[in-house]
C-alpha cells in the first residue's frame, strides 16, 4: 500500500524528472540540427539503420571507404543520434512512469506518467514514418508532438516539486479568470511553434509573406505573456507555483525575441548567399529550444492555476 510519505516526498523523484528535461532540451536541440541541415533522411530506412538493428554499429558502409563510420559523417551523425537520444528519453520516461506507478498514490498523477509514454511511442513511430514515407507533413507534426510530449515531462516535474507540493492557492473569480488567460497564452505560443515549424521544415527559402505572419504571431504571444505575467504579479506575487513560472516565462521571452530577430537576419543574409552558414544552424536550433522552454513554462503556470486548496 502507497503511504502518503511517498506522495509528499518525491524529493528523488522530482530530481530525475528534471534532469530527463534537460535530456528532453537536448533532443529538441539535436532535431533542430538534423532540420536545419536538412538531414532528416540521411538515414532512408527505420526501424533499422542501413538495414541493422544494431543502434551503434549500424549498417552504415561506404564502397569508397570501408573504413569509414556512421559517426564520421555529419547528416548521418545528426540523424541516427537523434534517434539515439530519442531511444535514450523513451528508456527515461518509462522509468519515470514506473516509479510514479509504484511510489505515487496520486491516480491523475500516475494516468499523466502512463500517458507520457504513450506520446514518447507515438513520436518515434511519427519519426519512423516521417523517413519512410518521406513526409515533410509528418515532420511538421513530429515537431510538434515533441512539444506536447516535453510539456508532460514538464508537467510530471511539476507535480513532484516542492512547491506544487506545498502551495495552493484560493478559488476566486481571479483565478478563474487567469486560468482562462494562461490558457489563451499556451494556445498563443504553440501556435507560433507550428508557425515556426512551417517555416523551417520544407526548406524552400524565405517566404517573406509566411516571416510576416510568424512575426505578427509573436506579438499576440507576447502581448499575451506580458498580460499573464502582470496579471500574476499584481494579484498572485505571493503565490510560488505562480510566480516562479511567470519568471520563466519572462526571461524565455526576452532570449526568444532576441533569437528570433537575430535568426531571421541571419537566414535572410545566408538566402541572399544561397548557403546555410553554422551560424544560422546554431541560431535556429536555439530559438527551438528556448520556445520549448517557453511552452513549457507556459502549461506549469496553466496548471498552477488548477492547484486550488484541498487538492492535490
Amino acid at each position: 500500500m502507497v503511504t502518503s510519505s511517498s506522495t509528499l516526498s518525491p524529493r528523488w523523484r522530482y530530481h530525475y524528472a528534471a534532469s530527463g528535461l534537460v535530456l528532453c532540451l537536448i533532443l529538441v536541440s539535436w532535431g533542430g540540427v538534423v532540420t536545419s541541415i536538412e538531414a532528416g533522411l540521411a538515414v532512408p530506412d527505420w526501424p533499422t539503420s542501413f538495414g541493422s538493428y544494431d543502434p551503434l554499429a549500424t549498417g552504415y558502409s561506404d564502397p569508397e571507404d570501408p573504413d569509414a563510420r556512421w559517426w564520421q559523417v555529419g547528416p548521418i551523425l545528426a540523424e541516427h543520434g537523434h534517434r539515439l537520444l530519442g531511444a535514450l528519453v523513451g528508456l527515461w520516461v518509462v522509468g519515470l512512469a514506473l516509479w510514479t506507478l509504484i511510489a505515487d498514490s496520486r491516480r491523475w498523477v500516475r494516468i499523466v506518467a502512463v500517458s507520457a509514454v504513450g506520446l514518447v511511442v507515438i513520436q518515434g513511430i511519427l519519426g519512423g514514418l516521417r523517413v519512410i514515407w518521406t513526409s515533410m507533413d509528418l515532420a511538421v507534426v513530429h515537431a510538434m508532438g515533441a512539444q506536447l510530449f516535453f510539456c508532460t515531462a514538464a508537467a510530471l516535474t511539476l507535480f513532484n516539486s516542492r512547491t506544487w507540493l506545498k502551495h495552493s492557492i484560493e478559488g476566486s473569480p481571479k483565478i478563474s479568470r487567469l486560468r482562462a488567460l494562461t490558457i489563451a497564452t499556451a494556445a498563443a505560443v504553440y501556435i507560433q511553434i507550428l508557425l515556426g515549424a512551417l517555416l523551417r521544415h520544407p526548406g524552400d527559402g524565405v517566404d517573406l509573406i509566411f516571416v510576416t505572419i510568424h512575426a505578427s504571431g509573436s506579438v499576440v504571444a507576447l502581448s499575451l505573456v506580458i498580460v499573464t505575467c502582470g496579471n500574476i504579479r499584481e494579484y498572485f506575487n505571493d503565490k510560488p507555483i505562480l510566480n516562479r513560472g511567470a519568471w520563466w516565462m519572462l526571461i524565455s521571452l526576452g532570449v526568444q525575441m532576441v533569437l528570433g530577430m537575430v535568426t531571421l537576419t541571419v537566414l535572410l543574409f545566408d538566402s541572399g548567399q544561397g548557403a546555410r552558414s553554422l551560424v544560422q544552424v546554431i541560431l535556429s536550433s536555439s530559438h527551438l529550444v528556448v520556445g520549448t522552454i517557453l511552452m513549457g513554462s507556459c502549461a506549469c503556470v496553466m496548471l498552477g492555476t488548477l492547484r486550488v486548496k484541498g487538492e492535490q
